[in-house]
């Protein structure tokens, strides 16, 4: 395979309110540099010589015009080439909300572009697509995800979202419905998923934090797709008692990112 270019818990459990929106970014497995002509102007005595050369020598006029030509296919089927291997990498798109935006780090410091880095090192041909958004709800996974599948055909769909619902109260019948919606979406796209599996503070009583952190196990279980349970009592496990969140009590730090794209690169591998 060929290697790619680098990248494209709320107080104590989950993530915040949009501070704007976070579009997808890529990181292409590929750069083609792109060679400009030049137009050169010449004197124009050397250029009436040349017109009458051609003018008096068509068989050399032909056989110039027939190399120009095969020059120019030349470089074209380079460039399609290039492009046909540029389409032909895997995709791993993810649809998150600040956890995945990284909200408070730098973009190049947060876990997908963590997970970008090490799918280059370990030499896989695979293009990381994030398109995490802060503050983003199932509701809004629901319904940019079709898009985003018909842009990118990723080969795997990582999904964490969930988190801002449970904090908002939201139903468990609606995060549901949100899910399975995205989840049949990239199902009809032939698309594996990985499922981050959510939890929420007790303070938002038993009955629905239960409901809530059973959602992702069973739908994980009734389509077969891939799942990190737990993400936030791992995440507290390895990233809170490390001290390794930002002041807000929230977000991870730089270290918190490293912990968390570990966690997730457990249950991602066996999906390559």
């Amino acid at each position: 395979d060929g290697k790619s270019s680098p990248a494209s818990i709320a107080s104590r459990v989950v993530l915040p309110e949009p501070e704007g929106p976070t579009i997808e970014i890529a990181w292409p497995s590929y750069t083609v540099k792109l060679i400009s002509l030049s137009i050169v102007k010449m004197p124009s005595g050397l250029l009436t010589s040349l017109v009458i050369f051609f003018a008096c020598n068509k068989g050399v006029f032909t056989m110039f015009r027939r190399l120009f030509l095969v020059i120019v296919l030349a470089v074209a089927s380079t460039a399609t080439h290039a492009s046909i291997s540029n389409s032909n990498d895997s995709t791993i798109l993810i649809i998150g909300d600040s956890l995945s935006a990284g909200l408070g780090v730098a973009y190049n410091q947060a876990w997908p572009s963590l997970l970008q880095d090490r799918l280059n090192k370990e030499g896989f041909s695979i293009q990381v697509v994030n398109a995490g958004i802060s503050g983003d709800t199932t509701a809004g996974g629901a319904e940019r995800l079709p898009k985003l599948l018909g842009k990118y055909a990723p080969e795997i769909v990582v999904i964490e979202l969930g988190g801002n619902d449970g904090l908002r109260g939201t139903s468990i019948n609606s995060i549901e419905s949100n899910l399975r919606s995205m989840i049949e979406a990239a199902l009809d796209h032939d698309t594996k998923i990985l499922l981050i599996g959510m939890q929420l503070p007790p303070n938002y009583g038993n009955a629905y934090t239960t409901s809530f952190q059973n959602l992702f196990p069973e739908l994980a279980s009734e389509y077969g797709i891939g799942l990190v349970e737990r993400l936030i009592e791992k995440m507290m496990d390895e990233v809170w008692q490390q001290s390794l969140m930002q002041t807000d009590g929230i977000h991870p730090t730089a270290k918190g990112h490293i912990q968390i794209e570990k966690i997730i690169w457990d249950s991602l591998q066996p999906l390559l």
